[in-house]
């Protein structure tokens, strides 16, 4: 079964098109979880993962909150994916890449390895560095176009040709689609490049939308010009406003309620 298939599969069974970002910060998880348990981080993680699991289609796991606690990090990393249910899309986002023979390792380790179903590409080394990721046919990488930072604008806005970088970008993700297994990561928090981006995307890329939540994307807008006509190819990610919707014994409870409220509210505007 390769990405898009799986992808479709969750979607219909969750109706779902929510990612949780599995954003897991130490310093901001409940206090409560240091007291009774060894491994706080995980537990809460598995804890998020239990309560919102029949919401989404996709979890999205930030690499960043890992990799700072070095080989306990990796070992909680493992176990977090391990313990998401297997028909459900796993995310790795580290925003990956280098030059070609450097590439294909961050792609094996993140594919072969850690075993993701999709991860987050940086396109700025251009095409020879991102085919190691995309000769992962099954897989989908998500390569960088208009993310929801405020400084975007600093590269992605400026104008080569009379066109903006970033629409360049959704072009070369749209041409380096040979193995149908790119997708884009386009902010919520730029709409009116969203529907420009789909535009040019067409109907069979994927988006990968942060912004939503605590970073103020419209989800309307969102839903609207990131799906495609079938109402789908997009994976709408939302992380803080779900995880830490509660810092006392009722944060998954919480999270849970969160999850299934966004759930609704994006499939109010399918």
């Amino acid at each position: 079964m390769n990405f898009k298939e799986k992808l479709s599969k969750i979607v219909k069974k969750n109706n779902s098109l929510l990612c949780i970002g599995l954003d897991t910060d130490i310093e901001k998880i409940p206090k409560h979880l240091f007291k009774i348990n060894k491994t706080p981080f995980l537990e809460f993680n598995k804890s998020i993962i239990e309560a919102t699991k029949e919401f989404v289609c996709a979890y999205k796991i930030n690499m960043a909150f890992y990799e700072v606690f070095g080989k306990s990090g990796f070992e909680i990393l493992e176990e977090t994916i391990s313990y998401i249910p297997k028909d459900i899309i796993v995310i790795l986002d580290g925003k990956r890449n280098d030059i070609g023979n450097t590439a294909k390792m961050y792609a094996k380790s993140l594919f072969e390895v850690l075993n993701a179903d999709a991860v987050t590409v940086n396109p700025y080394l251009g095409k020879d560095s991102v085919l190691p990721f995309l000769e992962y046919t099954n897989k989908c990488s998500f390569i960088l176009c208009r993310t929801s930072n405020p400084s975007a604008v600093d590269f992605q806005n400026l104008i080569v040709s009379n066109t903006p970088i970033y629409q360049l970008v959704a072009r070369k993700i749209k041409e380096w689609n040979n193995f149908d297994n790119c997708g884009a990561v386009v902010g919520a928090t730029y709409p009116n490049e969203l529907k420009i981006i789909r535009e040019i995307l067409g109907e069979e890329i994927p988006i990968l939308i942060p912004g939503i939540g605590a970073q103020g994307g419209d989800i309307e807008k969102t839903v609207k010009y990131g799906t495609n006509k079938s109402g789908e190819m997009a994976i709408i990610n939302s992380s803080r406003g779900i995880i830490y919707a509660a810092k006392d014994e009722s944060f998954s409870e919480k999270a849970k309620i969160e999850a299934r409220s966004l759930r609704d509210e994006i499939n109010r505007y399918k």
